[in-house]
């Protein structure tokens, strides 16, 4: 049994979020994994910059930042994966879907999906670790459906 839990800690409406079960039960099933638990939680561009230079030494604003519980090895749960939590700037899911001339879901979506990869080890650290990476989240969103 999967759980996943969405949160929009911020003041702004973010119809979007409704389709984001049907995409996350997807990915889990294309990538499959089962009995995972992970958080995606909308935070504002203040809280995602505060989180960013107190956990990566990072002061800016970003997009999605993800934080992978498998990564450490003193966590051990037999009867279920404990991912993480991903963070989801919301504004820039608004400025980036303007920028890249594409729909605020499909922005949501791309980040959402982004996140959860790296709650499973993905990474972008090299050329060929991005182009699985990229290629994945790619094959993931156009299979449920969103597309550019």
């Amino acid at each position: 049994m999967n759980s996943v839990e969405i949160f929009n800690e911020t003041e702004t409406k973010l119809e979007e979020l409704d389709s984001l079960n049907g995409l996350i039960d997807y990915a889990i099933k294309a990538e499959n994994v089962s009995n995972v638990v992970f958080n995606v939680i909308i935070v504002d561009k203040e809280k995602i910059q505060e989180i960013n230079k107190n956990y990566r030494g990072i002061d800016r604003v970003t997009d999605v930042i993800s934080f992978a519980l498998e990564d450490n090895e003193d966590i051990v749960y037999e009867d279920f994966r404990l991912l993480g939590d991903i963070y989801i700037c919301v504004d820039k899911v608004f400025s980036q879907a303007e920028e890249y001339g594409h729909s605020v879901l499909r922005e949501l979506s791309f980040l959402t999906i982004h996140g959860f990869l790296h709650l499973l080890g993905y990474d972008h650290m090299t050329d060929t670790d991005e182009k699985v990476m990229f290629k994945r989240q790619e094959e993931i969103l156009n299979g449920y459906g969103i597309t550019r």
